[in-house]
């Protein structure tokens, strides 16, 4: 099957051919329709942990149907359409690839009716992480939140969930999104590339943010700049490794988020997205074989919506 991977530690991702896996007991072999991009997958492929196996197939989110169940009870069957995320005890069995394994335990959920593979596809990560932030905050409607990195995929849900909520969303995002983060119902857009972005904030938050999701920081100067326009006493989440939310000094308190995926959550999104009431906004559609590309590329930042790769 052909397969994305990194041959070693620090390797550059590269399209070969590699067998196709075999389940184990109470787990399924998925022929995948859609993988989507998650920020994750690079990192994965700059720097996995020393304990990795190699190669290492990247990716985590998929969508696509049932191709061999293994052996003992299942709740799946062969041709059942599934979406989800590529785990497996011990690790990631990859989703860039035509074949992935996942277990029937797993967070693995039937795609409802009316939903197409490439957004089921896009949904996992992007969708759970959104709702969990989300969760985090505490929020209440009619309170105010700050989005950094509002127009990439976690963004794009995180603003339409809270919103929906009758939270005041303010998006920071690079270039002019004001349309298009209006459309997802945030209250305002700064452009952080623009000039003086922290006075822009305060001009839409005066007080500050009641709270702050810091989706793009992966460093402890990065998550402080941000949390610094939080109001005194409200809460800066950070949503990726190396914030450091503990090393923030004054009135905001920092929280490192970590995802936790969820059978019922994964069908909770889908739902949502099948009925209209979620958009998992698509950036682009791209062959298997452009993935490693589009590694390099969302690595440079500035993503809008979700990248999926056809498989």
């Amino acid at each position: 099957m052909r397969a994305v991977t990194v041959g070693r530690s620090g390797a550059e991702p590269e399209l070969v051919q590699l067998p196709k896996p075999e389940p184990g007991e109470g787990e399924v072999v998925v022929k995948v329709e859609y993988a989507a991009l998650n920020p994750a997958d690079w990192q994965a492929a700059g720097g996995p942990g020393p304990a990795t196996a190699f190669p290492l197939v990247l990716g985590t989110d998929f969508a696509g149907r049932v191709d061999v169940v293994g052996p003992g009870e299942n709740r799946f069957r062969v041709g059942d359409a599934v979406f989800g995320l590529a785990l497996r005890p011990g690790g990631c069995s990859g989703s860039y690839a035509e074949y992935t394994v996942v277990h029937q335990d797993g967070p693995v959920a039937l795609v409802p009716a009316g939903l197409d593979p490439g957004t089921a596809a896009a949904l996992p990560t992007a969708g759970t992480a959104a709702a969990q932030l989300l969760a985090v905050t505490g929020l209440r409607r009619g309170q105010s939140l700050l989005v950094v990195g509002a127009a990439g995929g976690v963004g794009s849900c995180l603003t339409q969930l809270a919103a929906a909520r009758g939270i005041r969303v303010v998006a920071l995002v690079r270039g002019d999104e004001r349309r298009r983060m209006a459309l997802l119902g945030a209250a305002g857009a700064v452009d952080a590339t623009a000039g003086d972005a922290a006075g822009a904030v305060r001009a839409v938050c005066p007080e500050g943010a009641d709270a702050v999701a810091d989706l793009v920081s992966g460093d402890p100067v990065g998550f402080a700049r941000h949390a610094a326009h939080a109001r005194a006493g409200g809460l800066a989440v950070a949503a990726r490794p190396g914030a450091d939310p503990a090393a923030l000094t004054g009135p905001v308190e920092g929280v490192a988020f970590r995802l936790h995926p969820s059978v019922r959550l994964l069908e909770a999104l889908a739902a949502a997205a099948a009925e209209g009431g979620l958009r998992t906004p698509l950036d682009a559609e791209l062959p298997l074989e452009k993935a490693p590309g589009a590694l390099a590329q969302n690595r440079a930042g500035g993503a809008r919506g979700k990248t999926v790769f056809a498989v």
